[in-house]
């Protein structure tokens, strides 16, 4: 791979008597990536990017994926990882504007069905997220910070033969920045661990965006009711931060699925109910890299030189399996007079008794 030194080494950014490439973990698994969506505030389509460097694994990658009617279209790239100041990855790249405030996502036109040069910027200030920290069977599977943003888009988007004009009267979205630990590259050996999922449960994210503020709700429980994880924050535009109590939720199937229909969140503590309602489903799981599709997942190699690819799936074909995983949808909240749109996404993993899942292949009654 050549020489440890890159250019991030120029800057006064080491965290160790390590080389910026070298992370102070030699843990295969860590990570570096950005999330992105954008939606138009409907249920029109829904754009989901990610760009991740995995430095141990000696790769990086990105992809988009868009849901537009009944069809998703998929670009990805993957090439080994040189300098982690590159955050170009074949026709896919993030170029940091203003960091924490501004940034721009372009995917170049290729032979394949997206295209997209757009521009974010923050509507509320990052928000620092607690610390993700996840064992199976005495092994760190997940040990992740994260930071979370809700904003606006500017730009165009192509997504096979139809051009959009993105606005940020109407173009919305949320993204996060994480880094650390987690289950990624090529499969390890279960071992020990064989059947055991450190995500086994509940997993609901929903920042949520208004005109005025941004609310970040997070839950994480086992089956048990044990909550590993949590956030119930108000943020102001202009910086200022209410927590809200710890939260409780109350979700309904689409019947014959594990596909959220809608959901009420309470924070009693603050005397707020969310209304939250679906408007447009990604199974972004699929062909992106998040661990299912066997020739392609986060940090797996795809050899010496660039690779790009496009697929599209119909969504019909992909829903059966993706609904196992993480779902990220366009979302539309209301509570007290207030009207906003962000993502809700949820996940569940294995048996969940408290919505009626008795095992890891149950679904909602028909």
């Amino acid at each position: 791979m050549g020489s440890a030194v890159s250019s991030w080494d120029e800057f006064p950014v080491h965290q160790a008597a390590e080389f910026v490439r070298h992370p102070v973990t030699s843990d295969r698994n860590f990570y570096d990536r950005y999330y992105f969506n954008l939606h138009g505030c409907s249920d029109e389509l829904f754009v989901i990017m990610g760009f991740g460097q995995y430095p141990n694994l000696g790769t990086q990658d990105a992809f988009v994926n868009v849901r537009r009617g009944d069809l998703q279209h998929v670009v990805r790239s993957s090439k080994p990882l040189e300098d982690r100041m590159d955050l170009a990855t074949g026709p896919l790249r993030v170029e940091v504007i203003e960091p924490l405030k501004k940034l721009r996502v372009v995917c170049e036109p290729t032979e394949h069905s997206v295209a997209l040069d757009v521009t974010w910027e923050g509507s509320v200030p990052a928000h620092e997220e607690p610390r993700h920290f996840l064992r199976a069977v005495q092994k760190v599977t997940f040990d992740t910070q994260r930071f979370a943003q809700t904003g606006y888009w500017s730009g165009t988007l192509t997504v096979g033969e139809e051009e959009f004009q993105i606005t940020p009267d109407r173009w919305w979205g949320t993204r996060d920045r994480s880094w650390g630990v987690r289950p990624i590259g090529e499969q390890e050996p279960e071992g020990i661990r064989a059947g055991k999922n450190a995500m086994a449960g509940m997993w609901n994210y929903f920042p949520m965006q208004f005109a005025d503020h941004s609310i970040v709700y997070i839950v994480q429980e086992r089956e048990s009711g044990e909550r590993t994880m949590e956030d119930a924050t108000r943020i102001r535009a202009d910086g200022r931060k209410e927590w809200l109590g710890r939260p409780e939720w109350d979700h309904r199937f689409e019947p014959g699925t594990r596909v959220f229909a809608g959901s009420t969140i309470t924070f009693a503590d603050s005397g707020i109910e969310v209304t939250c309602e679906p408007l447009l489903h990604n199974f972004f799981t699929i062909g992106t890299g998040y661990g299912v599709d066997e020739d392609w997942r986060h940090g797996m190699y795809q050899g010496p030189e660039l690779v790009v690819q496009g697929l599209t799936h119909e969504v019909g074909d992909i829903r059966g399996l993706a609904q196992y995983l993480i779902t990220d949808t366009v979302g539309r909240f209301t509570y007290d007079g207030n009207e906003g749109y962000g993502l809700y996404e949820h996940g569940i993993f294995g048996a969940f008794a408290p919505l009626g899942l008795p095992d890891g292949a149950s679904v909602a009654p028909a």
